[in-house]
């Protein structure tokens, strides 16, 4: 009886070692995954962009619900891309059922050319623009949001500033 209760033990213990590494590797794959997503809807843009004159859509931040008629990057961008579930992060459990998207489209963009962005005091500076931006912090950090900027390079931090550099 004694030896059962010291193996019991020792299983508690490693399974209580083994599990914050596994959530932590959950979560990781889980912004890995929505990285790769962004990169996919980057993609996309890029060939509406080629097809509209270089001009990015016309349409809104996003919507509330699925049923709303509003025009949004995953209705505009539903002939560029392979699939709905590119627009749905593996960590959200709500948002992307409700809206129809995980993810924001920054409206300030919107009918632009996409060589005279401008965001926040920033002009032209396709770097320091975000296009595409998680709708929550779905990662696990509180300021932790992906992000897609002009310039098609993703990060998980924020990678802008106000006015000049």
């Amino acid at each position: 009886m004694v030896e059962l209760l010291v193996v019991f033990g020792v299983i508690v213990v490693l399974v209580g070692v083994a599990w914050p590494v596994t959530v932590r590797m959950v979560r990781n794959s889980h912004q890995v995954r929505c990285l790769s997503n962004l990169r996919e809807i980057g993609v996309g843009i890029e060939a509406y962009l080629s097809d509209h004159a270089n001009r990015y859509p016309e349409i809104e931040m996003a919507r509330a619900s699925r049923d709303e008629p509003v025009p949004v990057l995953e209705t505009a961008l539903e002939d560029y891309l392979p699939s709905a579930e590119v627009f749905h992060c593996p960590a959200d459990r709500e948002v992307f059922k409700a809206s129809g998207s995980s993810y924001l489209w920054n409206s300030t963009q919107s009918g632009r050319h996409r060589l005279q962005t401008s965001f926040l005091g920033i002009e032209n500076q396709p770097p320091r623009v975000p296009l595409v931006i998680d709708k929550e912090a779905f990662h696990g950090k509180p300021d932790g949001v992906n992000m897609l900027y002009a310039d098609y390079h993703l990060s998980d931090k924020v990678d802008f500033r106000a006015g000049r550099r």
